[in-house]
């Protein structure tokens, strides 16, 4: 009895008081509560039957159990119900009847006891579910009908209304949640088949809740980890208003910032009543956020196909990937006339099988054999596109009439709906508890023994939660402590393209783990790459992430410039001195060696220019020696003339020396020679201008020739000058020896493709300047003894080709210092550097052997004639000559004129 029976008014009795007391048998009820329910209840509920028993099925049995289906779609505003729904309603609620029909036959499971059951339709609205449920609490109303009488004054006969131990359903989480509320004050359990809302977990609140299907947060896991396996790192999330939507991505939230490595673009909420051009803005909204093309959507079918819609009329079919949760699961219905923008979807349905008893049981219902059901005809007239004659209900004349020799899949479409296994679990686990509790308080009693009647509501739910048995799929049905299954899901993808039979494909499954096929998903067009739903595509190799503040998955990438390695994923590192990165930028690589090489242009200019020296160095010191004891020999000073000829070849041969492989032995050879050639070449210079000055200088004073002007002296004199120069490279091999250095710096362009490290001996620029000091303080001597003796007389100048030998020397190594110190800064330093210094060497050391020796050899080989003695003359001679000649210059520079002496 309904409490629209047992509260209304019939003709015969009369309502004396409008306020029964009432109370809850466990004390759990206070009166002003359940009232307050009860009217929350049929003051939130539009009443279109307001006043009449509402429909309702009733089986007969020994045990009650309650049934709550969304037979009906909500209705329009102002109506509670809507249009009947044949999956969602009608199959679940026929497999509840199929359950009790398997149970009542079995004669292990209850046996002599027969299970009966209410059920009702909760229109898929919460609040009118809540107005239904109070159907399954009014047995346990203590009601005081002392002051209600019939209208002759005898009090009314009221039929004991019938006890639910236990209720299943409801379908949509919302649903559950506000039947919840009530069992729980009435200590009723309450087993769901599809409410897989988080919040039901909660056992504080719901502790009379249970499930047969995991709840949400393990979807929420599973969702999770497929949107990882695909690589996506930012996605956009969907949610129907509602404890369904909202909670489910709630807990998708929570987990994927746990987990880490995934980010939200968007968290965008369908409202419960969408206005007109709300998902038109919504499709909007996430185009905001393109790169996100994942969008994981928590919501009903109606949503879901309005947001298909939507993007198709945006033109974006193919640009988001749906990954949808089990209310979109493997249906059709949502994605009616829309395949092509659902095209690629993944979506999730706890595990199921297709339970073939069922099908052969609802292909056989009829309307002869299926009276049980009230709403049959209903479903009939809707699977049969036919009209039903029925009392009350005006004939459509625009239908064809139903003849009821239609048969279900016949000439109808027949697929089992995706739940109908969890109702039949659902029912299984409440007459197993019920079993197991008739087994432990009615042991060997043949139907329903004192202990059971009542069956207490607390005692159920710990049997409840104590079930384990093997489901009507062969899986495992059990409760965890909070009420809930186990998560065993099935992956779908929707494909239409290569595929033989377009529709969902399962291409993996998730239990506690998941497990992808890959190979099996296909997306937009048959396209077997996964699409990219990122915020930031990944840096390529040699570019670290700079992230974007605030936003975990969004970065910019930056190069590692320069000399810089990637180090990890976020930093980068420069490279040791003798290394270079890599070309992608991922390590560092040996930076390669180089020296200068004997076929380089840099070398072969140098080496062509001491070669030709050596040989005319070389034809000079043979000529000397074969012409040794000839005028022009012994009075260009044999003995000094060998020396100088020895230094200028060693010029010469430094060249050889300066490209040579740099070793410990040619670094040495180096040190010692670089200095050595030129210092005794202007060792021996010097000696000589020197010896001539002092000649003619001492000469305008005395008649005794200056001390030291002997061959020999001459000879000590220079070996002394050159004395200077060995022992100071000696000092230097002791404090820093002689070893070679690679350079990485010299050669250290900008882009390091470039980069070479040089080859060298450990010779600064400093130091090369050094070891050529002090022969430049001995060619800036010799070239003042030069300028100085410019006055001696032809006849006894070779002071004049040794000035122009030092003049012109000077304007070389003049040349040289801006060229090689100008090119400091240069990638080819050591290349030009080298160059020029033994260029420079080489022409200083050919400007000496032009100027000095050359003409001789020229006069020895090609003139022997002149090479005869001449007439010697004195001493005292020369000096007056020189003295002579010094008045002339003077007087010329004074102006004055020579007057001839007459009188002689």
């Amino acid at each position: 009895m309904t409490p629209q029976e047992l509260y209304s008014s019939p003709a015969r009795c009369r309502r004396l008081a409008a306020a029964p007391a009432l109370g809850s048998p466990t004390g759990a009820a206070p009166p002003l509560l359940f009232w307050l329910l009860l009217l929350a209840g049929l003051a939130g509920v539009p009443r279109a039957q307001k006043g009449t028993q509402p429909h309702s099925i009733k089986i007969e049995g020994d045990i009650t159990l309650g049934g709550l289906f969304p037979v009906h779609s909500r209705g329009p505003a102002g109506v509670a119900c809507g249009e009947i729904k044949k999956e969602k309603g009608i199959h679940r609620m026929e497999a509840m009847l199929y359950a009790l029909d398997q149970i009542n036959s079995d004669p292990d499971l209850l046996p002599n006891i027969t299970l009966g059951a209410r059920i009702l339709d909760t229109c898929a609205r919460d609040t009118y579910a809540l107005e239904q449920s109070l159907t399954f609490v009014q047995a346990l109303i203590q009601k005081d009908n002392s002051d209600v009488r019939c209208s002759n004054g005898e009090p009314p006969i009221i039929p004991e209304p019938e006890r639910v131990v236990g209720v299943i359903g409801a379908s949509g989480s919302s649903v559950s949640i506000m039947v919840a509320n009530v069992l729980r004050l009435f200590a009723i359990p309450q087993i769901s088949y599809a409410s897989t809302a988080p919040e039901l977990s909660d056992n504080s609140r719901y502790e009379f809740f249970s499930r047969v299907v995991p709840p949400d947060s393990y979807q929420a896991q599973a969702m999770v980890d497929i949107v990882k396996a695909m690589g996506w790192n930012y996605v956009s999330t969907l949610a129907s208003e509602g404890n369904y939507g909202e909670s489910g991505v709630e807990a998708f939230v929570q987990i994927s910032r746990e987990t880490g490595g995934l980010c939200i673009a968007q968290s965008i909420k369908i409202p419960r009543e969408p206005k007109l051009g709300e998902f038109d803005k919504l499709i909007n909204r996430l185009m905001e956020t393109s790169n996100a093309r994942g969008v994981i959507i928590f919501a009903n079918e109606d949503d879901i196909k309005r947001v298909l819609e939507a993007s198709k009329k945006a033109n974006l079919t193919g640009h988001f990937v749906f990954v949808g949760s089990d209310s979109w699961g493997a249906k059709s219905s949502p994605i009616q006339d829309l395949e092509d923008v659902a095209e690629g979807a993944v979506t999730i349905l706890p595990k199921r099988a297709s339970i073939d008893g069922f099908d052969q049981y609802f292909i056989s219902r009829s309307l002869e054999n299926n009276r049980r059901n009230i709403w049959f005809a209903e479903f009939w007239e809707d699977d049969f596109k036919c009209k039903l004659t029925r009392p009350g209900v005006k004939y459509d004349s625009s239908r064809r009439k139903c003849t009821g020799e239609e048969r279900i899949s016949r000439e109808s479409s027949y697929e089992q709906e995706g739940k109908v296994q969890f109702v039949i679990d659902a029912v299984y686990a409440m007459a197993h508890a019920i079993h197991s509790m008739h087994i432990d308080l009615c042991p060997g009693y043949m139907g329903i023994c004192d202990k059971m009647d009542p069956v207490e509501g607390r005692m159920l739910l710990q049997y409840i939660r104590s079930v384990n048995f093997n489901g009507s799929a062969g899986t495992g049905v059990m409760f965890n402590e909070n009420g809930d299954a186990p998560g065993r899901y099935d992956i779908f993808q929707y494909q239409i393209s290569n595929v033989t039979n377009p529709g969902y494909r399962v291409i993996g499954q998730w239990t506690n783990h998941l497990r992808l096929n890959e190979d099996e998903m296909q997306w937009n067009g048959g396209d077997v790459r996964i699409p990219d739903s990122v915020c930031s595509f990944p840096c390529e190799p040699g570019e670290r992430k700079k992230m974007v503040k605030g936003v975990p998955c969004c970065w910019h990438c930056e190069l590692c410039d320069g000399y810089q390695y990637q180090l990890d994923e976020f930093n980068c590192d420069t490279c040791p001195m003798d290394m270079r990165p890599l070309v992608n930028r991922t390590g560092c690589r040996p930076t390669p060696i180089i020296k200068l090489e004997w076929s380089s242009p840099w070398a072969i200019i140098p080496v062509f220019l001491a070669i030709l020296g050596i040989l005319a160095t070389s034809g000079c010191i043979c000529t000397f020696i074969r012409f040794n004891d000839t005028p022009i020999v012994r009075a260009s000073g044999r003995e000094l003339s060998y020396v100088l000829l020895t230094g200028i070849f060693l010029i010469y041969l430094i060249t050889f020396l300066m490209i040579a492989e740099p070793s410990s032995g040619v670094c040495a050879s180096r040190r010692m020679l670089l200095g050595l050639g030129m210092c005794i070449s202007y060792s021996a210079m010097l000696t000589k201008t020197n010896r001539i000055y002092r000649i003619f200088e001492q000469g305008k004073v005395a008649v005794s020739p200056p001390k030291f002007i002997s061959p020999g002296s001459q000879l000590v004199i220079t070996f002394i000058l050159i004395s200077v120069q060995v022992l100071a490279v000696f000092i230097w091999f002791g404090v820093d020896p002689p070893h070679t250095i690679i350079d990485y710096e010299e050669q250290k362009p900008p882009n390091p493709e470039f980069a070479r490290g040089v080859l060298k001996c450990d010779m600064s620029d400093l130091s090369l300047i050094l070891c050529l000091s002090w022969s430049i303080v001995l060619m800036i001597t010799c070239t003042v003894y030069a300028i100085k003796s410019r006055g001696v007389p032809e006849t006894f100048n070779e002071a004049k080709p040794i000035g122009f030998t030092m003049y012109t020397t000077c304007i070389v190594w003049l040349a040289f210092v801006p060229i090689f110190f100008g090119t400091a800064q240069s990638t080819e330093k050591m290349f030009i550097q080298t160059t020029t210094l033994t260029v420079s060497m080489s022409l200083s050391a050919t400007v000496s052997l032009g100027m000095l020796y050359i003409p001789k050899v020229y006069v020895i080989i090609f003139h022997p004639e002149q090479n005869v003695q001449k007439r010697k003359r004195s001493l005292k001679a020369v000096v007056q000559a020189v003295t002579v000649s010094s008045i002339k210059e003077k007087e010329k520079t004074n102006g004055a004129k020579m007057v001839p002496d007459r009188s002689q």
